[in-house]
């Protein structure tokens, strides 16, 4: 897995900073792709030819509508996350599944909801999958069939200088910012609290928010002592702040993100590796992540459910 390197900066940053609403839009408004290779952000390689094979392997609902229908927390940059117009959903994992999606035929709709509501969402039906930078852990894959594209860590960010001194291994007493359903929310920062109070200590304060724009804010007025966040929308928010914030320390507990299908999807999801894997041998998957300034966390074992630690 890549550490941090100056290679993993951030392109296509479209709000002046994290603080801006359009950026964390509760909007519900969907944007469907006009072609089924092209993304709202733009195309990093030739339009992918339809293969006959891989639409044979769609499920009926979605092989009907010519649509597939994507549920994503656009509020993650740049992973995804809302273009200036406050609608449409742009961002590296949107141009890749777009990509994919574009070997099957099929238009992609993408439509914003908040994070910890996309898995209930592909489990009922209502989308017929979740693309949203989820880390592919064993829980996860207990409710849902999980694809392998890319992989990335953890990192905590602060005000720049570190004005409150956060030690990440030592946190006790502090506030710290996090996303609400998310690893770190939901693992991470109670793990380190109960550390804390094992010992005697304060207790780690969470501030949860379901809007990524609103945590990083909350670093950056100073509620919030540090925050953590994903390395990639770590960046982005150093990028988009100005420089207010700073990275601390590397990135740690590396881990797969992986496309949510539904439980008895795993042909689907199978297919989708192939997919990808035809992506990765002729250039269109690595073309992508660079443009996203993204290729750190770019992987070659694509997989359905892969074991994880």
């Amino acid at each position: 897995m890549f550490r941090r390197s100056p290679l993993f900066a951030v392109a296509g940053l479209a709000c002046a900073a994290l603080t801006l609403s359009a950026c964390g839009s509760d909007s519900l408004t969907t944007n469907t792709a006009t072609s089924a290779a092209g993304s709202a952000s733009g195309s990093a390689s030739a339009p992918a030819a339809v293969d006959a094979a891989l639409v044979a392997k769609l499920p009926e609902k979605i092989k009907t509508a010519g649509v597939i229908k994507i549920g994503t927390d656009a509020t993650y940059q740049p992973n995804e996350y809302l273009d200036t117009d406050g609608k449409t959903v742009i961002g590296m994992d949107v141009e890749l599944f777009d990509a994919v999606m574009a070997k099957f035929g099929v238009k992609t709709e993408w439509i914003p909801t908040g994070f910890d509501s996309i898995i209930l969402g592909v489990s009922s039906g209502k989308y017929d999958v979740g693309v949203s930078s989820f880390s592919v852990n064993a829980d996860r894959m207990k409710e849902v069939t999980m694809v392998s594209y890319f992989k990335a860590g953890t990192q905590w960010v602060t005000q720049k200088g570190n004005p409150k001194a956060v030690d990440p291994d030592n946190a006790c007493g502090m506030k710290v910012a996090v996303q609400k359903g998310t690893v770190q929310a939901d693992n991470d920062l109670p793990v380190r609290s109960k550390a804390c109070t094992d010992a005697g200590k304060d207790e780690i304060t969470a501030l949860v928010d379901p809007d990524q724009a609103k945590v990083t804010a909350m670093v950056q007025s100073g509620k919030a002592d540090a925050m953590l966040v994903d390395l990639p929308p770590a960046i982005a928010a150093v990028d988009l702040t100005g420089g207010s914030l700073e990275l601390l320390g590397e990135q740690y507990d590396s881990a797969p993100y992986g496309y949510v299908l539904p439980k008895a999807d795993t042909d689907f999801g199978q297919a989708i590796v192939d997919a990808l894997k035809q992506l990765e041998a002729d250039g269109t998957y690595k073309n992508i992540l660079t443009k996203w300034k993204t290729e750190g966390g770019a992987i070659n074992d694509f997989a359905v459910n892969p074991t994880v630690g």
